[in-house]
């Protein structure tokens, strides 16, 4: 990497958190961190192996049984300082987020940052009142910790995922060893300093860097390790779930998404498509519950189409320092030369053009930036209909019946997330049962994040995200008198 200009405070980080300290990587190797407004060199980070997640594994064990022994009083004390750690740093945790991911600023506060403190606090409220013993007939049933807990996150959300994981977790009495993406893993290394001066025991967290084919699989399969937690692509969660499944380890699993927006006879069409483009903007469009399948009654086409044009005109690209920007870059070179692929594909195959392209923004000829892209003339058989594009792609599907839009809206592998706009709310939740969705909204409804939240389908297993989310890291044991 010698030939990237290095960005101001460029930081060479050689130490993992493991059993309650920094320490020195074990394996060899590094991992470049990139800004990728600039393409400037922010950081390296050590490219940890099996001898660092070893380590890390082997102190979690070590601590699993005492953490695990704890009270919910006792494992409040240590999360309650996590959660005021995350409240005092919003504004290095917006500053980390835009710098390695490339997300707006203003995005990055409200988002990336405050939504893992409010997903904390709600455990903390969850765990103060949550029952972990109850008398069922002649039995008295224990909720217990499941275990030493992997948790591999993605790079889209970094700091939201790894609180998912890791916060309940730990309310739940289960030691973590995280492995974060390596394009985002900045953020996760400020987390392991928040919840270093919490004062958890040592080995209750560990934190590894290093890539997915080293590393996250290492993790995977190691014989230590009782509960995998997974985020990313379904044809990597398949590979997860196949290495747990011969080991019978327990495993979750939060994957792909190809949504709906489906908008029926009579909804505010406007409405329906402004929200649509800004939930599909929103993250440079890297979000796998993103709407990217806008689904309109054949009478209301081409409305919708210029409707949409008009929307993605509001989203130019631009610096993410800058508090006006509404769409960053996305977060790699690779991922931009996956996204412009799309696009070049699906008009290859017949789509129109209707806003944005495959070329370069105006003026940004340095950075990961994707034009917000609208593509009409879509047909469901269409790469672009069902394969998750992961950018500010939008495209625009005409159904002719409510029959049909179910249809159209089931027909792809995924089953994450919808959404459905109707004249009442009644109708909308009417149609919404018809849809193979962990998650939908009605009318523009907001993100709950106590509700459960995980697929259908392709889309993964369990369910991340309040009281789901934390018995995802219980075992029950049934004592009969």
């Amino acid at each position: 990497m010698d030939q990237v200009e290095r960005a101001e405070g460029y930081a060479e980080h050689t130490d993992q958190y493991v059993d309650g300290a920094w320490r020195p990587a074990l394996d060899a190797g590094t991992i470049p961190v990139l800004d990728p407004a600039t393409e400037r060199l922010l950081a390296t980070v050590p490219a940890g192996g099996a001898a660092d997640v070893d380590a890390a594994v082997a102190a979690a064990r070590r601590a699993a049984r005492a953490w695990g022994a704890t009270t919910a009083a006792e494992r409040l004390v240590p999360l309650t300082r996590l959660r005021d750690g995350l409240a005092a740093h919003q504004e290095e945790i917006a500053a980390t987020v835009v710098a390695e991911l490339g997300s707006p600023i203003g995005f990055a506060t409200a988002v990336h940052a405050a939504l893992p403190l409010a997903v904390t606090e709600s455990y903390l409220a969850l765990l103060a009142d949550y029952v972990f013993e109850e008398r069922v007939g002649n039995s008295v049933v224990h909720a217990e910790p499941a275990g030493v807990v992997a948790a591999i996150t993605p790079w889209n959300y970094p700091l939201h995922q790894i609180v998912a994981k890791v916060v309940p977790a730990l309310a739940a009495g289960c030691p973590v060893v995280l492995k974060p993406a390596e394009d985002t893993p900045l953020v996760a290394r400020l987390f392991a300093r928040l919840v270093d001066a919490a004062g958890f025991p040592a080995g209750v967290f560990n934190l590894v860097t290093g890539t997915g084919a080293v590393a996250g699989a290492a993790l995977v399969g190691h014989p230590e390790v009782d509960v995998v937690s997974f985020t990313g692509s379904t044809a990597v969660g398949r590979t997860v779930g196949e290495t747990a499944g011969r080991a019978i380890k327990r495993v979750a699993l939060e994957l792909g998404g190809k949504s709906a927006n489906v908008v029926l006879p009579g909804a505010d069409l406007a409405r329906a498509v402004n929200v649509n483009l800004a939930n599909v903007c929103a993250n440079s469009g890297q979000a796998c519950n993103a709407w990217t399948r806008l689904l309109v009654h054949r009478d209301r086409y081409e409305e919708a189409v210029e409707l949409a044009a008009k929307a993605a005109e509001k989203y130019a690209p631009g610096d993410p320092t800058d508090p006006q920007t509404r769409l960053g870059p996305l977060v790699s070179d690779r991922q931009r030369e996956r996204v412009r692929g799309h696009i070049a594909g699906a008009l290859a195959q017949g789509a129109r053009l209707v806003a944005g392209g495959a070329e370069a923004p105006d003026g940004l000829a340095t950075g990961f930036y994707v034009r917000p892209t609208v593509l009409a003339d879509v047909t469901g058989d269409m790469a672009i209909a069902q394969e998750e594009v992961f950018g500010p792609v939008l495209v625009v599907l005409a159904y002719e019946d409510e029959d049909h839009a179910a249809e159209l809206a089931n027909a792809t592998e995924y089953g994450l997330a919808a959404a459905v706009w109707a004249e009442d709310a009644d109708t909308a939740a009417r149609f919404a049962r018809r849809l193979d969705a962990g998650q939908v909204d009605i009318n523009g409804g907001r993100f709950n994040p106590v509700a459960p939240f995980g697929g259908y389908k392709k889309s993964g297993l369990g369910r991340e995200l309040g009281r789901h989310g934390m018995e995802e890291f219980l075992q029950y044991k049934s004592l009969q008198y």
